[in-house]
């Protein structure tokens, strides 16, 4: 999960600590927070992530001291129905299972901290499962018990192709879903860092770029330049790699012409059906900012259904 990505820098931050990892291991109804998603507690009382949003954090620190302490790994379930619904049950309705086990051997091996973080570097996920019974982690598949299995995915990455104004609100908005950006224009003029503050600039032509960022599943590619020498190439590095998501501006008239040329270079009709032309969900967007928002609801949403 893109939302664990604070909870695993935290676990190579505090590498040696004593610590225990909370994570969600079953939903049922509106729960907060999804199946996988981490809560990691410093036995100084630190913690870094979240399993519900607030509302049971509190019980799960005390937990979470018991088991840096000594006890052993235990599976709590919180839901609406409990007597202490309020403090540290969910109001909002539904029903969650935390297990809490240490960072330790017998536990969820500090090591795999760190084979999760060599193989997201490299672009590749990494299962671990975890038997319910005792609370031990593993890589390798577990054959008998109750057993939960969660998968790390690489860092969400959009390569963004034009330097446009549609470009600068959706780096913006990539940013608050913690999503690692990068705009890649070959025209200087274009390519500023006054005009795309804090985001990684790339001034190589766009299909070196893409294929040197080697996109994979976690990966969307958004072509905004409207230049078809610089779309164009984009587009055919791009629908060569296992992107995601590869999207398009323009109108169903322009994408119609797009197709024929990107045809003509020898594209197949598969990879011609993989790119969202006219680029965003359809909510009548008007503007650049509301464009934005369209193309980060369709990237989110190739995203999910790729998990």
């Amino acid at each position: 999960m893109a939302e664990n990505d604070s909870v695993l820098a935290a676990a190579l931050a505090w590498k040696g600590a004593p610590l225990a990892l909370a994570t969600v291991v079953s939903t049922w109804g509106s729960a907060p927070r999804p199946r996988g998603s981490h809560m990691l507690v410093h036995g100084d009382g630190r913690f870094e992530g979240s399993v519900s949003g607030g509302c049971v954090e509190n019980d799960i620190l005390h937990t979470a001291a018991d088991v840096i302490e000594g006890a052993p790994s235990v599976v709590k379930r919180y839901g609406v129905a409990d007597a202490d619904a309020w403090e540290v049950g969910l109001p909002c309705g539904g029903e969650i299972a935390v297990m809490v086990q240490p960072v330790s051997a017998v536990g969820f091996d500090p090591e795999l901290f760190d084979r999760i973080a060599a193989a997201r570097a490299e672009g590749q996920s990494l299962t671990v499962h975890t038997d319910l019974a005792n609370g031990h982690s593993s890589q390798r598949p577990l054959e008998t018990g109750e057993i939960f299995v969660n998968r790390y995915d690489p860092p969400r990455r959009l390569l963004i192709v034009g330097a446009v104004q549609i470009a600068q609100a959706l780096s913006a908005l990539a940013a608050t879903l913690a999503v690692e950006t990068v705009v890649i224009d070959p025209r200087a003029r274009f390519l500023t860092p006054e005009r795309f503050p804090g985001v990684a600039l790339d001034d190589r032509w766009p299909d070196e770029a893409i294929a040197a960022y080697r996109p994979g599943p976690a990966s969307a590619v958004v072509t905004l330049s409207h230049d078809i020498k610089i779309d164009d190439p984009a587009l055919i590095a791009a629908l060569a790699s296992p992107a995601a998501y590869v999207g398009a501006l323009g109108s169903r008239k322009s994408h119609a012409a797009r197709r024929e040329r990107l045809a003509a270079a020898g594209v197949g009709p598969g990879d011609l059906d993989r790119i969202d032309a006219p680029v965003g969900l359809d909510i009548g967007a008007i503007g650049p900012s509301e464009i934005a928002l369209s193309i980060a609801a369709a990237m989110v949403g190739a995203w999910h259904d790729r998990a």
